[in-house]
């Protein structure tokens, strides 16, 4: 999953939404450096991360662009269902996805200190760009795809990707449906496993 949806599953947290965002940047145990609950965040991340990559209606719906796109595929699905999640948005979340998304924002700018530098690095284009709702259109996601692949070394094809996405609409859309609610059903037994919304 991408960045919506990771912070979606943060469980209205805020340090957990943190964590969750910037995991991708912490290595290793290095996530030992950050408070506990932002901790917990970045192993909820890791959690998904490997419920994911072994769920099988999200490794069919990968298999439906790895002709095309080899290792880039697990991105491109993950972009997809987020940009999934981002048009259902209201079927998930009573607040609207343009103030939930300049909540969290405002949430990261009010912790800009705490965050990896790497994240630093790219927050001020993400906030300005408004990823998170640009997720939504495919114009948008298009557009995230399109500086993605610029930043590749390897030519990855993904500012074509949302020409794929259209072609499969429907199926890559229902995969995301059903895979999504049972991702959120392993997340709630998660957090309760862990004490994850223990004070």
């Amino acid at each position: 999953m991408n960045f919506l949806a990771h912070i979606y599953l943060s469980l209205e947290d805020d340090n957990l939404k943190i964590g969750n965002f910037i995991a991708d940047s912490v290595r290793g145990k290095t996530y030992l450096n950050y408070p506990p609950k932002i901790q917990q965040g970045i192993l909820l991340h890791r959690a998904i991360d490997e419920y994911t990559d072994f769920h099988t209606t999200w490794r069919s719906s990968k298999k439906v662009i790895v002709p095309t796109y080899n290792h880039y595929a697990s991105v491109l699905i993950d972009m997809y269902y987020d940009h999934f999640l981002a048009i259902n948005w209201e079927k998930y979340h009573q607040t609207p996805l343009a103030t939930y998304a300049s909540e969290f924002y405002t949430l990261l700018e009010d912790n800009f200190d705490i965050l990896p530098e790497k994240v630093q690095k790219f927050l001020p284009i993400m906030l300005s760009e408004n990823w998170l709702v640009k997720y939504k259109t495919l114009d948008g996601l298009n557009y995230i795809l399109t500086q993605m692949d610029k930043r590749t070394k390897n030519i990855s094809k993904m500012r074509y990707a949302t020409v794929d996405l259209e072609a499969n609409y429907t199926i890559l859309q229902d995969q995301f449906k059903l895979f999504f609610d049972e991702l959120q059903n392993y997340v709630e037994r998660y957090a309760q496993q862990n004490k994850l919304l223990v004070k």
